[in-house]
């Protein structure tokens, strides 16, 4: 029995028209021929046919790069276009604001804090004043024993 591969994700397949080709490559293929071939009769009688073919590549390589090339799913010009924005259009330094779950706990265990002082009548240093007393009336206790 015959085995296809079928790819997981249908939106990396490209509808192919003629030629096993897609209808942007026909079409750059199809600008690129109609720039090249009328350079190449141009020029063959004048530089030669060599040099002539030489200059036609050249001219059509742009094309043909146009219909080929694709990075991370993208083709040439919307990959120019992106470097464009990124060095000449947008600004070059952008605030990086982060959700941080750690930082919103601390935030919340301070306001929880002030709450409780609030609530409770309670200025933080009368807590240091509370303890030294305790400890104050801990030691009068302990000399009030032994004495």
């Amino acid at each position: 029995m015959a085995y296809v591969p079928v790819p997981k994700d249908l939106n990396a397949v490209k509808t192919k028209v003629m030629f096993n080709l897609t209808k942007r490559q026909i079409l750059c293929f199809g600008g690129g021929a109609l720039i090249g071939v009328p350079l190449f009769f141009l020029l063959k009688g004048s530089i030669g046919s060599s040099a002539a073919a030489l200059c036609m590549m050249l001219v059509m390589l742009p094309f043909f790069l146009l219909a080929m090339y694709e990075k991370n799913g993208q083709p040439p010009e919307k990959l120019i276009r992106n470097i464009v924005q990124v060095c000449f259009l947008r600004p070059k330094q952008r605030p990086y604001r982060t959700n941080n779950f750690y930082d919103l706990l601390n935030r919340q265990d301070i306001l929880d804090k002030e709450v409780y002082a609030i609530v409770h009548k309670q200025n933080p240093r009368k807590k240091a004043h509370t303890s030294r007393a305790k400890a104050d009336r801990r030691g009068d206790c302990k000399s009030q024993a032994s004495g």
